[in-house]
């Protein structure tokens, strides 16, 4: 019951199917109760809303580190299953604290008052994946940092303290693995440069992708080999890193240090 016109669109990707169109193909190919099928009606709904941070101020998503490409950041982690991340010399953005991040985004970025409320509501979005997520379950985080992260000053030695006993706890939700590679730890692949590598699952679920920051931006690698060599490389730096358990003693003591 369409029409001609509008089926040359959708086959051409010309067009945006509705609801109601997947629905009817769903019924039509008899894959109502299948997970591809669940998946199809539920990107069909999803697509008629735009992302949430499609509506951020350009300005302040192009800040001075790691600025370009944060959007699409946003995006994959939003649809990501799993996040493996690398961070060095600051701590994961989904554990900071908002003074932490508050410190960084002052001392670092010379951000205004205005911007950095608008990106601390960034971080808060952000932040819920954790929890909860509609529709799906909640991310996945696997972390690993490097420990110059744990001493790197940031802000005042109030705020370190702070921030690292959030990280402490923020460690123990089942879905957060944290992993601390010590300085003891011997060299290890992609240990220089931080990134993001975004799982996902389920049927007819986009590739894998990596995000890498860098002081111009992120950059994508979605060549599957390349992609592949990097979840070698982070499962190398779990492997190198200490154990959950290791990891919340080392934290500890470093905060007792402050």
């Amino acid at each position: 019951m369409i029409s001609t016109s509008k089926l040359s669109r959708l086959e051409n990707a010309q067009g945006r199917p509705q609801p109601r169109d997947i629905r009817d193909l769903v019924r039509y190919y008899k894959i109502e109760n299948t997970p591809l099928g669940a998946s199809l009606r539920q990107w069909a709904n999803a697509a008629q809303r735009r992302g949430w941070w499609n509506d951020l101020d350009d300005e302040v998503l192009g800040s001075v580190l790691g600025g370009f490409g944060l959007d699409a950041h946003i995006s994959y982690e939003a649809d990501a299953t799993v996040e493996r991340i690398y961070t060095l010399p600051f701590l994961p953005a989904l554990l900071q604290t908002d003074e932490y991040a508050t410190a960084i985004f002052q001392d670092m970025e010379s951000r205004s008052e205005d911007e950095i409320a608008q990106l601390l509501e960034v971080r808060a979005r952000r932040k819920q994946a954790l929890s909860s997520r509609e529709g799906m379950e909640p991310l996945k985080l696997v972390a690993v940092m490097h420990e110059s992260a744990l001493r790197q000053a940031v802000g005042s030695s109030e705020i370190m303290h702070d921030q690292l006993d959030t990280l402490i706890e923020g460690s123990k939700a089942t879905n957060v693995s944290l992993h601390v590679l010590p300085f003891g730890a011997k060299p290890a692949f992609t240990m220089t440069c931080m990134y993001a590598y975004f799982e996902y699952e389920g049927v007819g679920m986009e590739q894998d992708v990596v995000h890498i920051e860098t002081h111009a931006g992120y950059w994508s690698v979605e060549d599957p080999d390349k992609v592949a060599k990097y979840r070698e490389a982070h499962d190398a730096l779990v492997k190198a890193s200490l154990s959950e358990d290791g990891s919340r003693a080392l934290i500890r003591s470093i905060r007792d240090e402050a």
